[in-house]
């Protein structure tokens, strides 16, 4: 049997002493990990335990809570839960279950990494997960960026140490070590596209490759290795040749037109990227649109891209749009009391005061909580203006709010939407992204006040 303990800490993910929040579903998978991940005595990590209640199978789903809040019990960690109901969440968003269910999570476990000061979230994907992922996307149509699917390393705070380990070797494990699991009783339910792969697909790849699993996922290791290269590549190009004005990006045609095809198409997909926060439904036929339009011999064109994207050719330059749904504009709202406020930028915001939690985190960046002492009303809210500044929770110094929304890569035409919370002339909350050490609650706050953005995304 492999020795799972040193397969982790072998990839050197976790650095001595820090804080580690460890997302525990109560499945096979993620309470191997937790056990994993206690017994790396030399790294001495100070874990979290982070369970979310889906609240989709009912007394069963509420069964799996107990479950980990014992399983966190019995290591002396803390343990950290939330009930969201992912059900009206997709249906109130126009998402998928799955997906739904995904940005809950993940909402939560940054939520806790930032109230916790984590500089890690564990999650227990495994290699038939990385298989699983490969054989999605390549179903869905996917170039080397989609099918290098996950890292161990991650994206930010979220890392991932069982990717070279099997589901089996991870029953294996636990079995060796008398520990028990919760099962989903959903995860047979074939009609979910996963499910069927796990349970369908993969089977048949067997009888022609009985390690199709260990195959796909070195695939996605190898191809990891050559995105990170080519993402190295234009990122640099894309400094060189792209530049920003106001919320639009630029090329300069005569330029862009000397480099490679497939560096071109790399850039177009950056310069959206950088507008929209994300490449939903930009598919290889608009970048290749796009690159037909920096070649042709108009000298005057356009053309439009899903989600609101324009791209314009005007003589020697190439540029590249996102339309906010309203037209920008400068107001102010005075809030001096608890209530329900229509802002002017399309979203509401409401105040109220509650019993101060058991825990501060909410699973959404759209609701914080806030001290009434420490940020009393009048509040003043009004848009980003260049310049602001304001001091993150748990910070001591201030921070440029503009460089917020860069760290949080904000798509340029959503950043004059977002609100910023005054009290006493200082940013309290910069609604639905980051909220400020001044409205800080702590344990001898009295009054509380729960602080809600409806409507936070075009």
């Amino acid at each position: 049997m492999k020795d799972l303990v040193a397969i982790v800490r072998n990839q050197h993910l976790f650095a001595p002493g820090e804080t580690v929040v460890v997302a525990v579903s109560g499945g096979a998978d993620s309470v191997a990990l937790l056990d994993i991940l206690t017994r790396l005595e030399d790294e001495r990590l100070n874990l979290v335990v982070a369970h979310l209640n889906h609240c989709l199978r009912g007394t069963e789903s509420d069964d799996d809570e107990k479950f980990v809040s014992a399983l966190a019990t019995r290591h002396h960690l803390p343990f950290v839960a939330i009930r969201v109901d992912v059900a009206s969440f997709a249906a109130a968003e126009g998402l998928s279950m799955e997906d739904a269910g995904r940005q809950a999570r993940y909402a939560f476990f940054h939520e806790i990494a930032r109230r916790r000061g984590a500089k890690s979230i564990a999650v227990a994907h495994h290699l038939d997960d990385q298989a699983e992922t490969v054989l999605i996307r390549l179903l869905r149509g996917a170039g080397g960026t989609g099918l290098s699917a996950m890292t161990a390393g991650g994206d930010g705070l979220v890392k991932r140490p069982l990717l070279q380990v099997s589901r089996a070797e991870l029953e294996l494990y636990l079995n060796g070590r008398g520990l028990t699991w919760r099962t989903d009783s959903t995860n047979s339910d074939t009609t979910i596209l996963r499910n069927s792969i796990r349970h369908e697909l993969i089977p048949t790849l067997r009888k022609y490759n009985p390690r199709i699993s260990e195959r796909l996922a070195a695939t996605a290791e190898i191809l990891a290795a050559d995105e990170e290269l080519l993402e190295h590549l234009t990122c640099s190009a894309f400094e060189r040749l792209a530049s920003h004005e106001d919320e639009t990006v630029v090329f300069d045609i005569e330029a862009l037109l000397k480099e490679h095809r497939g560096l071109r198409l790399r850039l177009y997909r950056h310069g959206l990227h950088e507008l929209r926060g994300d490449l939903m439904r930009i598919a290889l036929t608009h970048l290749e649109a796009i690159d037909r339009l920096a070649s042709s011999s108009r000298p005057n064109a356009s053309l439009k891209l899903p989600g609101a994207l324009r791209v314009e050719r005007c003589y020697g330059r190439l540029s590249f749009t996102c339309a906010a749904p309203q037209a920008a504009k400068r107001w102010e709202l005075v809030v001096s009391e608890e209530g329900s406020y229509k802002l002017d930028n399309g979203m509401t915001l409401t105040v109220r005061r509650v019993e101060r939690p058991d825990d501060l985190a909410t699973g959404s960046k759209r609701i914080v909580y806030l001290s009434a002492e420490a940020a009393p009303f009048p509040w003043l809210v009004r848009p980003f203006t260049p310049g602001d500044r304001f001091t993150p929770l748990g910070m001591t110094g201030s921070q440029k709010v503009k460089e917020l929304f860069i760290n949080e890569k904000l798509p340029l035409h959503e950043r004059s939407r977002v609100p910023l919370v005054f009290s006493d002339g200082e940013i309290v909350w910069v609604g639905g992204v980051r909220v400020g050490e001044k409205g800080r609650v702590t344990p001898a706050t009295g009054a509380v006040l729960r602080v809600e953005i409806l409507d936070i995304t075009p």
